[in-house]
C-alpha cells in the first residue's frame, strides 16, 4: 500500500487541518486526539511520510518511541495517572483509521474507564488539557 500525501495527519502537518499542538520537535509532533478516549489523549507521529510501522524506517520508530515516552511522562504527571496506555494500529483489518503512522497515549486511573470512541471533544476542553500537559513537560 502507498502513503496518501493527502490523509489527514499530512494536512496537520502542513497546516492545512487545524489541531491543537502539544509538543513538536526535528522529527515528531504531538497534538491533542479530537475524539479522545481519556483526558489528555493525544497522538505522536513522525513528521516524515509513513503509513505505517510496516513501512517505517528505523529512524522514524525510534524517534517515535523517545518521544512516546516523554508524552507518557508528561501526561501521567499533568493528570495525576496510575499509568498509561500506547495503542498502534496497522492497516484497517487492525484497526487503523488514519493511514500516516501514529501512536495514543492515554492516561488512566485505577477503576476509571476509557470513554466510548467517536465523540468529539469541546475544542476549550482540549486546549486546557494541552496546557497542563505543556506545564507538565516544562517541569520536566
Amino acid at each position: 500500500m502507498r502513503y496518501d500525501p493527502d490523509n489527514i495527519f499530512a494536512k496537520i502537518l502542513r497546516d492545512e487541518l487545524p489541531a491543537t499542538r502539544v509538543y513538536e520537535d526535528d522529527a515528531t509532533l504531538v497534538f491533542m486526539d479530537i475524539m479522545p478516549r481519556a483526558d489528555g489523549h493525544v497522538l505522536v507521529i513522525p513528521k516524515t511520510p509513513c503509513r505505517n510501522i510496516l513501512d517505517a524506517d528505523q529512524e522514524q520508530l525510534s524517534t517515535c518511541m523517545a518521544t512516546v515516552q516523554k508524552l507518557s511522562r508528561a501526561v501521567m504527571k499533568a493528570f495525576g495517572a496510575g499509568g498509561v496506555t500506547v495503542q498502534q494500529f496497522n492497516e484497517t483489518i487492525g484497526g487503523q483509521e488514519v493511514f500516516h503512522l501514529h501512536f495514543h497515549i492515554l492516561p488512566r486511573h485505577e477503576g476509571v474507564s476509557l470513554m466510548p470512541p467517536g465523540q468529539m471533544a469541546d475544542k476549550d476542553v482540549l486546549a486546557a488539557n494541552a496546557e497542563k500537559i505543556r506545564a507538565a513537560l516544562t517541569e520536566g
